[in-house]
């Protein structure tokens, strides 16, 4: 059972990897055993130190997901560094909050460019490697708003709704080639993301209402999900979007 999930001689490429989410899943999946390459905004010198304090091996790229030469960077990049890249996290995201009828069309780029463009050609691009090498397996980071509307947030819920798109029609295509493509759906985590939520009382109160387990999920709860969607234990699982989210949706 535990070399189902042993990550051991895999090479995992983490984008958003700095902090919050993508630093908790980046350090679960080193230590399940997997060099990673991480990428950021900006330097990822904390994730890195993490990393390698497990004795794994951390390369890191900084750059810019919104532009589409970045993008391509990052493959052409990455792909330098390794022969193979065995795991795609695409967990980079950003999210801007106003009122719908004030919401800018610069607000709705933005976002739509890292949380869904980004994403599909990171699937594209790694997973035509990884269809060379016939094997492969990629975890999108979807969300509860892949399912809901949310509030003030069109921009991203739109994305996320993508996300879920993109995750079933490449693993549609792909499931008998080798290569698995899941979402992890996040609920409500203490983030970076999510600060001006808790900030709000009223608002986090009936959050926290609405979650059975009845607390804010931290970076630590995605480690397992993650090495299970990376590893042998979900050799059968692609098309699928995997909720950690407190019971959130069943509520």
């Amino acid at each position: 059972m535990e070399k189902m999930f042993s990550l051991e001689g895999k090479v995992a490429l983490v984008t958003g990897s700095g902090q919050g989410l993508g630093q908790g899943m980046t350090l679960g999946l080193a230590e399940a055993g997997a060099d990673i390459i991480g990428v950021g905004y900006t330097e990822t010198s904390e994730t890195k130190a993490l990393v390698e304090a497990t004795g794994r091996k951390y390369d890191e790229i900084v750059a810019d997901l919104s532009k589409e030469e970045e993008v391509y960077r990052v493959v052409k990049e990455s792909l330098q560094l390794v022969d193979k890249i065995d795991i795609l996290v695409n967990n980079a995201g950003i999210i801007r909050r106003m009122e719908a009828e004030n919401f800018s069309d610069k607000d709705w780029h933005d976002v739509i460019d890292v949380n869904l463009h980004a994403v599909f050609k990171m699937c594209r691009e790694i997973g035509n490697h990884m269809l060379e090498n016939g094997s492969g397996k990629i975890i999108n980071i979807a969300s509860m708003l892949s399912f809901q509307g949310g509030l003030r947030v069109p921009s991203y819920t739109a994305s996320k709704h993508g996300v879920a798109g993109i995750t079933k029609s490449f693993a549609n295509e792909w499931a008998g080639r080798g290569v698995n493509v899941n979402a992890i759906a996040p609920g409500y985590f203490a983030t970076a993301n999510t600060a001006p939520l808790r900030a709000d009382e009223g608002r986090s109160s009936y959050i926290l209402s609405r979650i059975p387990k009845g607390e804010w999920g931290t970076p630590e709860d995605l480690k397992g999900p993650v090495v299970f969607l990376a590893s042998e234990a979900s050799r059968y699982v692609t098309g699928h979007i995997l909720c950690v989210d407190g019971g959130w949706m069943s509520s």
